[in-house]
């Protein structure tokens, strides 16, 4: 029995990576749109020019989902799927999963394909994808239903925070007044948001300077569950200094396993913008 664990490109892993003759990785790319031009999130972009082109211009920038074709054809290439996407709250792919699901099975009715929203994005897909590998590895005759009935009460599970200190894609897409986002960025204040259960975005917290931004983090995420034994991930948009950082006062203070850095791909730098920081765990 073959296997493929299928996410979209809010996931910040490669395209491809990891795949061996059982267990197969895909990345189905969003479009990223940013006036006349049109980026896709795959192994291709470059991100410094992403956010220089999203910086230059002045208009609304935005995203585009993947077809359910473009679904259908992954889920159509072995016998088991598993697929995670980003929050559905946030986002049609979700929804883009789900028809493509149906249409693979139209064809291959004897296929098993699960669609899991992530309710969240960044890091809580790749958690999710690495459990998901772990589950089918780990079990001597995996059984479909069982691991996507675990991965769904291990997504419940995980949490979401990110800091902000770049504001402009919120003000070009009328979701902040620039006279806000301004003073904001004039005063060195972070905003710190939380991905809810239902995988909307609130807006928890707000900090002047990294280290009181980073101890509001850390605080918030002591509150939000047990960090016992947590893998943390943080994805970071051109940040490294930052993500360090902040691993170090992660691994200081609260209990958890690890806490691993990833680049941020193109879907989570177009929404965390230069210098955020997105937190799962």
């Amino acid at each position: 029995m073959t296997w493929n664990i299928v996410c979209d490109s809010s996931a910040d892993l490669p395209s491809a990576g990891g795949n061996d003759d059982a267990i197969r990785y895909t990345s189905v790319p969003l479009r990223l749109l940013v006036g006349e031009q049109e980026f896709l999130d795959d192994e291709s972009l470059t991100i410094s020019r992403l956010l220089e082109c999203m910086k230059e211009e002045k208009g609304a920038s935005s995203t585009a989902c993947p077809s359910p074709a473009a679904f259908a054809q992954a889920f159509s290439t072995t016998d088991c799927s598993i697929c995670f996407t980003i929050s559905s709250n946030l986002s049609g792919t979700c929804s883009s999963a789900m028809m493509g699901r149906d249409l693979a099975l139209e064809e291959h009715p004897e296929k098993k394909i699960c669609v899991i929203d992530s309710k969240s994005t960044a890091g809580c897909l790749v958690l999710l994808a690495r459990r998901a590998r772990a589950l089918i590895e780990q079990a001597e005759v995996p059984n479909f239903e069982e691991i996507c009935a675990q991965l769904r009460i291990y997504q419940a599970a995980l949490r979401t925070t990110f800091t902000l200190e770049n504001f402009d894609n919120l003000i070009k897409n009328g979701r902040m007044r620039p006279l806000v986002g301004n003073l904001l960025h004039s005063l060195g204040i972070h905003v710190i948001a939380e991905a809810t259960p239902q995988g909307t975005i609130h807006v928890a917290d707000k900090a002047r300077g990294e280290t009181k931004t980073f101890q509001a983090i850390i605080k918030q995420m002591a509150a939000s569950k047990d960090c016992t034994g947590a893998e943390v991930i943080i994805s970071h948009c051109q940040n490294l200094p930052g993500a360090v950082k902040l691993k170090e006062l992660i691994l200081k203070d609260l209990p958890v396993k690890s806490v691993e850095l990833l680049s941020c791909r193109g879907l989570t730098s177009f929404y965390a913008m230069e210098k955020g920081l997105i937190l799962c765990y």
